[in-house]
């Protein structure tokens, strides 16, 4: 017989799964305030897994896949403190946290914080592998994980960890990991295999990743001297992350750097930044 709990668990559970396909569509902004109104409800004592804890850790993810790192990463410090890892669920929801903490950090170029959480959110990953399934995000943690390393200019060790996880990869995760093995690539001057990597026929970017793999074509064709292609590039990606992204993201700020660098034209302000994935 199914009780008033579990009939109310099952809905949570297919709000949940609503609001994660959402996200994988890119609606964030739609995503954040609904899952800011869910966090706000009143939490009732005889609930077994009320949705608190959930809808926050989805709000601030969706806040930095828009790109608000600096606001976002507040926010983050706060809900990991208060997510005691007691059981299970709140182990993998901080875990979660965490890894939105490593995009936030590396976002606001706060490379060596970012490295130290992304190896301490994979080292708690182990541990629990036995027990949870973790393969995606670990994944993800590793891909966030190269950003970080080319963020601190160990060009081989983020092609040795995005080259190495390529192919647990998959679905839009592909593109992006793709795209910072090329970008670790540029940074070691090898911009040929770059721009190789870059034209393999590769899944649609999810929103996040908005402009970065023209951002990297153009960082490869600038490096061979092509400059007017490069110009094309980076004013596509240029205007990809102007529509998709919040205007704070970090690599919108990277892409009129790059362009006012190969056009000689002055950058806007907030116009520097690094970014991954």
């Amino acid at each position: 017989m199914t009780s008033i709990r579990t009939a109310r668990d099952s809905q949570w559970g297919k709000t949940f799964t609503r609001l994660r396909t959402m996200t994988k569509e890119g609606r964030y902004e739609e995503v954040e305030a609904e899952a800011r109104a869910l966090a706000a409800l009143p939490r009732r004592p005889w609930r077994r897994r009320p949705p608190h804890w959930e809808a926050r850790v989805l709000a601030t993810g969706t806040a930095v896949m828009h790109g608000r790192m600096a606001e976002a990463l507040d926010e983050l410090d706060t809900l990991i403190a208060e997510l005691e890892p007691v059981g299970l669920n709140p182990q993998m929801l901080r875990l979660i946290a965490r890894g939105n903490r490593v995009v936030a950090l590396s976002g606001l170029r706060r490379y060596a914080e970012a490295e130290t959480e992304a190896l301490a959110v994979l080292g708690e990953l182990t541990r629990i592998a036995h027990r949870a399934p973790v393969a995606r995000l670990e994944v993800n943690t590793l891909g966030h994980l190269a950003a970080v390393l080319y963020g601190l200019a160990r060009h081989e060790e983020a092609e040795a960890v995005a080259r190495g996880n390529l192919p647990r990869a998959d679905g839009p995760a592909v593109g992006v990991l793709h795209a910072t093995l090329a970008r670790s690539l540029n940074g070691q001057g090898r911009h040929e295999e770059a721009l190789a990597e870059l034209r393999r026929s590769l899944p649609q970017p999810p929103r996040y990743a908005g402009g970065y793999l023209d951002l990297v074509t153009a960082e490869a064709l600038d490096g061979l001297g092509r400059r007017a292609e490069a110009e094309d590039a980076v004013r596509r990606a240029l205007a990809d992350c102007e529509r998709q992204l919040h205007p704070a993201h970090p690599r919108t700020g990277e892409a009129r750097a790059l362009l006012a660098r190969i056009a000689g034209e002055e950058p806007r302000e907030g116009s520097r930044g690094e970014s991954g994935g």
